[in-house]
């Protein structure tokens, strides 16, 4: 059963993006593995309150490119500009606090084994080291709980969760920081159609509630034609073509309407 989320079943990725600066711009980023030219020149920006998807085969690059945005992998070449701030030119604490503000949601949920639920969203407020009192801590705790509606797994060790709630718990965790943008790394994969659903559902109501900017990395084009306010196509290391669900469908380009021709 798809969890509630605020939206009616007609009004799912309506939410429009504020006419504001972008909060992400990417500008002729570039990034090698040996001879494999990964990323050959990436140029994309993200708006305010925007979901952005980047469709691509696997292997084309595009977990590189947000783990490029927040450090996680050094750019060959190019420019990365979060909130206004270049990335490059950050000292190791500045990185740390603008990433305080971007939420990272991993393939593999990445979640610690030797910790329970409660003990792996308490890790973020510690690591970026938040003067919060026990009380203010249970608090954010219990409502990133709620908001994934898994607070009954509060005490539970990862072991203990199916696929799909550690998806949650995964999500539950970047969130709770209330940060800005969030980055999802291929957020279905590995996930039966309902339980992919639900997630898509979870996205939409964090965009709805938090207003947060974020790109989300997928082959599910269930998904993006669900999530995204726009889909961007990455192709030999560039973002080839962008547009809505229905313009990158009816596309021109063969390579584009691959994506499509199963739906």
């Amino acid at each position: 059963m798809i969890p509630e989320n605020g939206f009616s079943k007609g009004e799912v990725g309506t939410l429009a993006p504020s006419a504001t600066a972008a909060v992400i711009e990417i500008q002729h980023l570039k990034k090698s593995f040996g001879s494999n030219h990964v990323l050959r020149d990436v140029n994309l920006s993200i708006q305010k309150g925007e979901n952005v998807v980047v469709l691509g085969r696997s292997g084309v690059g595009k977990s590189v490119l947000i783990k490029c945005l927040v450090g996680l992998v050094e750019p060959d070449a190019g420019t990365i500009r979060i909130l206004g701030k270049d990335v490059s030119q950050l000292n190791y604490y500045e990185l740390d606090r603008l990433r305080a503000q971007v939420g990272f949601v991993f393939q593999s949920n990445a979640l610690y084994d030797s910790m329970t639920v409660r003990e792996n969203l308490e890790f973020p407020l510690r690591r970026h080291y938040m003067t919060k009192s026990r009380r203010e801590i249970d608090a954010l705790v219990v409502e990133a709980l709620e908001n994934v509606g898994l607070l009954k797994a509060i005490d539970l060790m990862p072991a203990e969760l199916s696929g799909g709630m550690r998806k949650r718990i995964g999500l539950a965790r970047a969130m709770i920081l209330k940060p800005d943008i969030m980055l999802y790394d291929e957020p279905t994969t590995g996930l039966d159609p309902i339980t992919a659903r639900e997630i898509d559902h979870l996205m939409l109501k964090v965009q709805e509630k938090y207003g947060t900017s974020a790109i989300i990395i997928t082959h599910d084009i269930a998904c993006a034609r669900l999530i995204a306010n726009r889909i961007v196509v990455l192709i030999d290391g560039v973002c080839l073509h962008e547009g809505s669900y229905e313009q990158l469908k009816n596309s021109s380009d063969s390579r584009v309407r691959a994506f499509f021709d199963d739906v």
